[in-house]
């Protein structure tokens, strides 16, 4: 095939999945909202099963609910029938998926749903299909062709499939109210935890924060930011506010022979850049790059008083820089 070939088909595939997309839109009726009254109020979890493409499928849809706040397993039906139907407890909701509702391999946790009255939710594109007689609710899938040139391989269903997965994933996410703290909870590691992270994750805070008076010396200051090891020090007044902050930046710049003996005061930085502890680390991270003055710890603060320190070193820690 020529490049150009290549494309085409590209785009004749990706154009009959989006139109098939378009009409399953199009073509929603009550059985969704029943779908989702269902999961809503079962007091289990959502055990989702399917065969080949559509099992697949099915492993994707119970992670996304999961992720998002509805509990969710996948049971392969095969196995199912050689002892792991015991996964399925009475107030679970099965959601089975079959583009022909005809899947031999579902037999058994269909007739096991049936009794020992578990709800049963079909995803199928034939109402007269076993699945669809046997299910509480049917999620019917539009008339759509497949985007395989036989017309058989799971292409186009597979992806109506996924998308209603989604919807489904979405609209109980919305119902539970479900929250960025939560979905955070979930996903702590990989790129999207990094993301997530905010500066009160990786912030110091309480003994180890080098905080010093005013009307300290110098030369005890430095002692001081010695010990406590950031390489900087924060000043705060009578009332506990931060006023100022000293950095090894700063103490290069006052390097003089009377250094030892002057006040902190006079030669901190008035008005340092802070953060809030519920801002993003990535966007702390930002700040420290982007001020030209070569920052590496910014103070956390709580209106004006500090309640914690980020250090560069943290974010490279927690592989944001």
């Amino acid at each position: 095939m020529t490049p150009t070939e290549l494309l085409q088909t590209a785009h004749d595939v990706l154009d009959k999945e989006s139109k098939a997309l378009e009409l399953l839109a199009n073509s929603q009726d009550d059985s969704f909202v029943q779908a989702v009254d269902v999961i809503n109020k079962t007091k289990g979890r959502v055990i989702v099963t399917g065969m080949g493409k559509s099992g697949h499928v099915g492993r994707k849809i119970a992670a996304s609910l999961s992720s998002l706040g509805t509990t969710a397993y996948f049971v392969h039906p095969g196995e199912a029938s050689h002892g792991d139907l015991g996964m399925i407890e009475p107030a679970d909701v099965v959601l089975a998926l079959s583009n022909s509702g005809e899947a031999p391999e579902l037999s058994d946790i269909i007739a096991f749903c049936r009794r020992f009255d578990i709800k049963l939710i079909g995803m199928t594109a034939r109402r007269d299909s076993t699945l669809a007689r046997q299910s509480d609710v049917v999620l019917c899938l539009p008339p759509v062709e497949e985007a395989c040139p036989f017309g058989m391989a799971p292409t186009t269903s597979t992806t109506l499939m996924m998308a209603w997965g989604d919807a489904l994933a979405i609209a109980l996410l919305k119902m539970h109210n479900f929250s960025k703290d939560q979905y955070k909870l979930r996903h702590p590691g990989g790129k999207l935890g990094k993301m997530m992270l905010t500066v009160a994750d990786l912030m110091h805070s309480g003994d180890e924060l080098p905080l010093v008076s005013p009307d300290i010396e110098m030369g005890d200051a430095l002692v001081e930011m010695s010990e406590k090891g950031f390489g900087c020090l924060g000043i705060v007044d009578k009332n506990g506010d931060l006023t100022g902050m000293f950095t090894d930046g700063d103490l290069r710049r006052s390097m003089t022979p009377d250094l030892l003996t002057k006040k902190i005061t006079e030669v901190m930085t008035v008005n340092p850049k802070t953060v809030t502890a519920d801002m993003g680390a990535l966007d702390a991270l930002r700040i420290m790059n982007t001020t030209g003055k070569g920052i590496t710890g910014l103070f956390v603060v709580s209106g004006k008083k500090p309640v914690g320190l980020l250090h560069l070193h943290d974010c490279l820690r927690a592989g944001l820089a």
